[in-house]
């Protein structure tokens, strides 16, 4: 079983840090809820601002910023600005499935929760961990001290996924119980019926919460680059089935991307950011260039 510490091998430090380095303007905004932002990161000394309202008091007006840009902004006060995260992790059997990569989809998703926690921790954002498989499983409290990204990781490292899932009670088991507006990270799979958890996602954000679905495949899930004939088995119930893979191919991408554009329309729809994530991709450059891709939508 992996160790805490494999998952803070020097390489992948340097990873992290380097993402750190260079997603750090982005990061900003990102955390800070760019749904409400008017800035999305374009300057980092915007991050601790808004746009004047009605009702601000003059006083707050940064007439340094005026003097720059024409425009009236006040700063944020310490409560607007930090954000609470909690990264929510699917433990189901299928999760820990990997055809040829190194890392399973559980692996891999703790890489980038290890990336997000290093990140929100940075800049004094407390985070979490809420682990799932039929029901929470797991729940370390937020905080936003160094120790608490070792606190995740020596959780996540202890772990197997090995359960059935039901995401969507899952989700719901959430929403009620965070009391207050949150960020929101969910890593899964999604290998159930779309509309129940569609509809918990929704109860999230319906609560006032940031929500960002990161949709983690192994790459063969992606790709299916199997030939002749194979046996395939269903990860929670190790029912089998044999298959001609030449046949069976066009119609499983098909019915692939269709399972992945019914998330892409009713998240986009409900201003929930979607990740389309496969294990094949470095996780890093998969976070950055999602960072980026917020930074441009919002």
């Amino acid at each position: 079983m992996p160790t805490a510490e494999s998952y803070l091998k020097p390489e992948v430090i340097r990873q992290i840090k380097r993402l750190d380095l260079r997603a750090r303007f982005i990061v900003q905004g990102f955390l800070h809820g760019l749904h409400a932002s008017p800035f999305h990161g374009f300057s980092v000394e915007f991050s601790e601002h808004r746009k004047y309202t009605p009702g601000d008091d003059p006083k707050d007006i940064d007439w340094l910023i005026y003097a720059k840009t024409d425009k009236y902004y006040v700063k944020k006060f310490e409560a607007e600005t930090n954000i609470t995260g909690y990264l929510v992790m699917d433990l189901s059997r299928s999760m820990g499935y990997t055809y040829q990569q190194e890392l399973t989809k559980f692996d891999y998703s703790i890489c980038l929760a290890a990336a997000l926690s290093y990140l929100m921790i940075h800049q004094q954002d407390p985070v979490g961990l809420l682990t799932f498989d039929e029901k929470i499983r797991h729940s370390l409290a937020p905080k936003s001290r160094r120790k608490q990204l070792g606190d995740v990781l020596s959780l996540l490292a202890k772990l197997k996924p090995e359960g059935k899932t039901d995401v969507a009670a899952s989700l719901d088991q959430i929403a009620a119980m965070l009391r207050h507006a949150s960020l929101v990270m969910v890593f899964s799979d999604l290998l159930a019926e779309p509309e129940p958890i569609l509809q918990s996602l929704r109860r999230l954000r319906h609560g006032g919460h940031d929500v960002i679905l990161f949709h983690v495949l192994d790459e063969a899930e992606v790709r299916f680059p199997f030939d002749g004939m194979v046996e395939l088995e269903e990860p929670e119930t190790r029912q089998r089935v044999q298959l001609d893979a030449a046949g069976f191919r066009r119609d499983y991408l098909a019915e692939l991307e269709r399972f992945r554009e019914t998330y892409r329309r009713e998240c986009s729809q409900t201003r929930i950011d979607y990740v389309e994530i496969d294990t094949s991709m470095q996780f890093d450059k998969a976070l950055t260039e999602y960072l980026v891709s917020r930074r441009a939508r919002h």
